[in-house]
């Protein structure tokens, strides 16, 4: 044949299956350009939601940690009292929670550390207090903490915007926000009161917590120094876990939950909303990732039935001069696995240049970019590959038609 000649180096499948693309090349067109814009539309929600999420996260989890463990909640054990052959509560009122240690805590610590998956563990002091400065008072959290434990817990030194990431006893950071409230600088000193003493610090450093409510409370200072304040010596009020894995969370929470005799909460459950929001959304980008790939499987579908009532002739010439069923059946099958992989890698640069046009182009109000996302070498060979296949799916039934023709009826035709 003279379409083999020309291409010598491809087998006979291929050169038929080229030369019927390129002879219905406006059909040809039209369908990669669909499957295009189906796979960049997947590909560019995917990052969209994928970088929407990893942003959440990293807000709400960028200043709490993943699993924090506390003394069990004070309760008070109502009195039974005997009433016929009946046993009835009697009513109670629910007891004041008080600043507890967690019992045992530097085994807990040890425990902890040595469990895998676990990425950091940092034991605190948080307790209430008043900040002074002159004439201005605010109510702030107090947090004391090793700084080198706490900063693999939230990352504190990236959130750093002023001064050093220095904790020496006498010394405090605290947030930006604070900061403006009560007019103060680094270097100065604000005195904190909790109702049991008082001491006055000087100011090493400012952070901005990414939360402005943080912002506005956060005083961190050394552990022993906490202790103090707060009258809790030589304990702690939790401990905060951060996982290697966020999502393993909650299967630690579980098992710490049984094994030891503290109240455990992941961030899964002191986020409950969040996270089924998150659910959410990944069901949503599903099922448009389904309905968009169904839509590109119907019209590579559609257009290779086309092709294979043009190529009726063709087919028959092929049949009579010697093709087998199974030559004609791959013919087809190859035309659908050529469009989809030409229209996926055309999708996947067309996805990529909207998610530059994102980052580059959409401003939140302070004119910066609303969220970073990217479009991961692993997610786009994923989504190429889907519609790869789906090409080929597609074109099972034309291909299996075109191989069953008879080839007498074919010429005719």
């Amino acid at each position: 044949m003279a379409f083999r000649d020309r291409l010598p180096g491809l087998g006979f499948e291929l050169n038929v299956a080229l030369r019927f693309l390129l002879e219905g090349r406006f059909q040809s067109l039209l369908i990669i350009v669909g499957v295009a814009a189906g796979v960049a539309v997947v590909a560019y929600i995917s990052a969209l939601v994928t970088g929407l999420q990893r942003n959440t996260l990293e807000k709400t989890l960028g200043a709490q940690a993943h699993v924090v463990v506390s003394p069990p909640d004070e309760r008070v054990v109502p009195a039974m009292p005997r009433s016929g052959q009946a046993w009835v509560l009697s009513d109670t009122q629910a007891r004041a929670q008080r600043l507890r240690t967690v019992a045992d805590w530097p085994a807990v610590v040890t425990a902890l550390e040595r469990r895998q998956g676990v990425a950091a563990v940092s034991p605190m002091v948080a307790g209430a207090a008043l900040a002074r400065r002159g004439e201005a008072t605010r109510a702030v959290a107090i947090t004391g903490v090793d700084i080198d434990r706490y900063d693999r817990i939230v990352g504190l030194r990236k959130k750093l915007v002023k001064g050093q990431m220095r904790l020496s006893p006498g010394e405090a950071i605290v947030g930006v926000t604070l900061a403006s409230d009560l007019g103060v600088r680094v270097g100065d000193r604000i005195t904190v009161d909790t109702g049991q003493r008082s001491e006055t610090l000087r100011l090493s450093g400012l952070v901005d917590l990414g939360i402005k409510d943080l912002n506005r409370r956060a005083v961190i200072v050394p552990l022993r120094s906490a202790q103090s304040l707060l009258n809790l010596p030589g304990g702690v009020t939790q401990i905060d876990v951060t996982m290697d894995d966020v999502y393993s969370a909650s299967a630690l929470s579980t098992d710490l939950a049984r094994e030891l005799p503290n109240k455990v909460e992941s961030w899964q459950e002191t986020n409950a909303q969040l996270v089924s929001a998150l659910n959410a959304q990944g069901i949503s980008t599903l099922l448009i990732r389904v309905v968009v790939m169904i839509v590109v499987v119907l019209g590579i579908a559609s257009v290779l039935v086309v092709s294979v009532v043009q190529k009726q002739r063709e087919i028959g010439i092929l049949r009579a001069m010697g093709a087998t069923r199974a030559q004609i059946l791959r013919v087809f099958l190859l035309q659908g696995a050529m469009v989809g992989a030409v229209g996926s890698l055309a999708g996947v640069v067309l996805a990529v240049g909207l998610i530059w046009a994102f980052t580059h182009f959409v401003r939140g109000s302070d004119g910066l970019p609303l969220f970073d996302i990217t479009l991961s070498p692993r997610m786009g060979a994923q989504i190429a590959l889907i519609a790869l296949v789906a090409g080929v799916l597609a074109a099972v039934a034309p291909a299996r038609r075109a191989s069953r023709m008879d080839p007498a009826q074919a010429i005719r035709s």
